[in-house]
C-alpha cells in the first residue's frame, strides 16, 4: 500500500469494512466497446494500491467472462479484496442478447454455484440480487440467499435496484448489508425511498455508475456519434439524440468547480457521491468503473476532494433538469416500481 490510500467505511451492521471507493468491473469485459485486459490487470492492482478493496462484477458480465477474467486477481490477493457479485439475469439459451430476470431457488441455487467455480472462491463475499422478479416474493428470495450464508457459501448479502419497501421486507428475513442502486449528479431517484430506508436499517448504499457512465467526465457528449457500435450507452435515452446535447450543457457548474479544485469534472462528481455519506448519514460506497491505471488514480484522488456548501448548492439543480430516462425500460428499476 501506499502513503495515499482511501479512507474505509463499513458495508452495514456487521458486513465487511472497504475503502469508501470500490471499483466497477464490468466495463473490463463488456458494454463498453474494445477491452484491453493487460491494462484491465494493472488497474486492478493499481487500485489495490490506492486502498480499493471492494470489487463488483456479476455473472451476468459478458455471459460470466468478468467472473472468469477477476479470478486470478481474487486468487492472488483473497485476504485483502471484497468481491461481490450478483445473479438475476438469466441468459435464454435461444437468444444470447435477452436476459430473463429469475429469483426462483433452483436458478438461485445454480447461479451461485456457477460464480463460485468462475471466481474460483470457496466463499462470495457479498452476493447481490441484481434485479427484482416481481413475480416471487422478495422475502422467498432473500431466504435462500441467507441459506447461503448458513451453507458457507456467502458470507452477506445485497440487493440491487430494490425500493425502500423491498429492502424493509428483505431485512426483516436477514440483514442486507449493502443496496447497490445507480445514483450521481445526473441519478438521484433513489433519495426519496431507497436512501431512507437503508439509513433506517443500517445497510450501505453502493453507488454504480456515479460518472454517469462517462457522460459527467466530458469524455463523450453523444453516444451515437462518440462511441463505438457496441457500446451498451447508446442504447440508454439520455445518451443520445436532442437528451444528449441538453445534458452536455449541464456539465457547466461542474467545470467551474472542477477549475475552482484544480481537479477534472470527473473528480467532482465522485466528490459530490462520496459527500452524499454526511448528507445522508449513511454509507456510500461509489464503484466508478474503469479500465485505466490513471483514471483510478483520478478516481480515488476524490475521495480527498471536500466540495462547500455553496458547490454543493450550485450543483443540486443538475439532476432535474437532466432529460431522458437513465434505461429505456424503467420498469426494472427501483423507479420503475415506486
Amino acid at each position: 500500500m501506499t502513503d495515499s490510500t482511501i479512507p474505509t467505511a463499513r458495508l452495514g451492521d456487521g458486513g465487511p469494512e472497504v475503502g469508501v471507493q470500490g471499483l466497477g468491473c464490468m466495463g473490463m469485459s463488456f458494454a463498453y466497446g474494445p477491452t484491453d485486459a493487460d491494462a484491465s490487470r494493472a488497474t486492478l492492482e493499481r487500485a489495490l494500491e490506492l486502498g480499493v478493496t471492494l470489487y463488483d462484477t456479476a455473472d451476468a458480465y459478458g455471459a460470466g467472462e468478468n467472473e472468469r477474467f477477476l479470478a486470478p486477481f481474487v486468487k492472488a490477493h483473497r485476504d485483502e479484496v471484497v468481491i461481490a457479485t450478483k445473479f438475476a439475469l438469466s441468459i435464454p439459451p435461444d437468444d444470447p442478447t435477452k436476459r430473463i430476470i429469475r429469483n426462483d431457488e433452483p436458478y438461485i441455487r445454480q447461479a451461485v454455484e456457477a460464480s463460485l467455480r468462475r471466481l474460483d472462491v470457496d466463499v462470495i463475499d457479498l452476493y447481490y440480487m441484481h434485479r427484482r422478479d416481481v413475480n416471487v416474493p422478495i422475502e422467498e428470495t432473500v431466504a435462500v440467499m441467507a441459506d447461503l450464508v448458513r451453507e458457507g457459501k456467502v458470507k452477506h448479502l445485497g440487493l440491487s435496484e430494490v425500493t425502500g419497501d423491498e429492502l424493509r421486507a428483505a431485512q426483516a428475513v436477514h440483514p442486507i448489508a449493502a443496496v447497490q442502486s445507480e445514483w450521481s449528479l445526473f441519478s438521484r431517484d433513489i433519495e426519496a425511498g431507497v436512501v431512507p430506508a437503508a439509513r433506517e436499517l443500517g445497510a450501505a448504499l453502493v453507488a454504480y455508475s456515479p460518472l454517469g457512465r462517462g457522460f459527467l467526465t466530458g469524455s463523450f457528449a453523444d453516444a451515437e456519434r462518440d462511441l463505438t457500435a457496441g457500446d451498451f450507452r447508446r442504447q440508454q435515452p439520455r445518451f443520445t439524440g436532442d437528451n444528449a446535447a441538453a445534458n452536455a450543457a449541464l456539465l457547466a457548474p461542474v467545470r467551474t468547480v472542477a477549475e475552482a479544485h484544480g481537479a477534472t469534472p470527473g473528480q467532482i462528481a465522485l466528490a459530490w457521491a462520496q459527500q452524499r455519506a454526511q448528507v445522508h448519514g449513511l454509507p456510500v460506497i461509489p464503484i466508478p468503473g474503469t479500465r485505466k491505471p490513471t483514471r483510478v488514480e483520478e478516481n480515488t484522488g476524490a475521495t480527498r476532494i471536500v466540495l462547500t456548501q455553496d458547490e454543493l448548492s450550485l450543483l443540486e439543480p443538475i439532476a432535474g433538469r437532466v432529460a431522458g430516462d437513465r434505461y429505456a425500460d424503467m420498469t426494472f428499476t427501483s423507479a420503475g416500481r415506486e
